[in-house]
């Protein structure tokens, strides 16, 4: 995640990290050059044949327009809301993990034992989310059987809740715990394994292709008729026009499917090695304390 000043203006109109701008530039210097052609060759009919080539009846954009419009806002919403939903689950996560050490430490004896594998476990469900798998440093965390059970499982995360639930199982037996208190413990494990599965959900169940593919075809009739329906008016005013309104368009689609899956790598996604630095700070914090 990009943090940036949103009180500087200007420095955010100019940047060209993680907006959009990259990602449009081809599309929009092909509508341009396509604009371009159709100007020249109006001119070219113009001159040959005495007259313009026929113009596009603009009601016919206005509606199309305002057809394609509530599709961008259905899409810009859909992924706004997948973003934030993301964010919620990790927010929970964070939460949980403080609130499982802090009774670990105040009323077991392992509570530094809580605080490694709750470690281990956010930032396997940060891989996992990711699908990389890239495990190499919970070979640190874990001892050798741990890690090869959590690596050979379908979904690592769940082989370390598992694990999360035998520590708490250790403390029932050691009988130093209120069963009421290890019955919250447990209740916390689940708090992670909801999160972890509404984290999955988001991941495993994108925008219906059906939505994903009417608005780029509806985006691309729009704005390849563009041209034809201002050139007979404005000219060769009509590819700026026509660029400064693809950039608009074809931006707010594109930083709806930036935002769609928020646990990427991306510089717009969630700050996900931030997150699992915090929660691994604080629980070792509260584990020393």
């Amino acid at each position: 995640m990009i943090e940036y000043d949103r009180y500087s203006w200007w420095k955010v109109i100019f940047s060209f990290n993680g907006s959009v701008l990259p990602h449009v530039l081809g599309r929009v210097g092909l509508l341009t050059a396509f604009s371009i052609i159709v100007c020249a060759t109006n001119d070219y009919v113009l001159k040959i044949f005495d007259e313009r080539l026929p113009k596009l009846n603009p009601i016919g954009h206005t509606i199309l327009g305002t057809s394609l419009g509530l599709l961008i806002v259905f899409r810009t919403n859909s992924s706004n809301a997948r973003y934030w939903e993301g964010r919620s689950h990790w927010g929970m996560m964070v939460n949980t993990c403080r609130s499982l050490t802090r009774m670990a430490k105040i009323y077991g004896s392992n509570a530094s034992e809580f605080a490694t594998m709750l470690t281990a476990y956010v930032v396997c469900v940060k891989e996992n989310l990711r699908g990389t798998k890239n495990f190499g440093m919970l070979s640190s965390l874990l001892n050798g059987r741990q890690f090869e059970k959590m690596a050979a499982a379908n979904n690592p995360p769940s082989v370390l809740a598992l694990y999360l639930s035998g520590l708490i199982k250790k403390e029932i037996e050691k009988g130093e715990i209120p069963i009421q208190i290890t019955a919250r413990m447990e209740e916390q494990v689940i708090k992670l394994l909801d999160a972890q599965g509404g984290c999955e959900k988001i991941i495993k169940t994108p925008l219906p292709f059906v939505y994903a593919s009417l608005i780029k075809q509806v985006l691309f009739v729009y704005l390849y008729t563009l041209p034809f329906a201002l050139a007979t008016d404005m000219d060769w005013a009509t590819p700026l026009v026509v660029a400064v309104v693809g950039f608009g368009m074809f931006g707010i689609e594109e930083a709806g499917v930036e935002i769609e899956n928020p646990f990427g790598m991306q510089l717009n996604d969630l700050p996900l090695e931030k997150i699992c630095e915090t929660i691994s700070k604080d629980v070792a914090d509260i584990a020393k304390s």
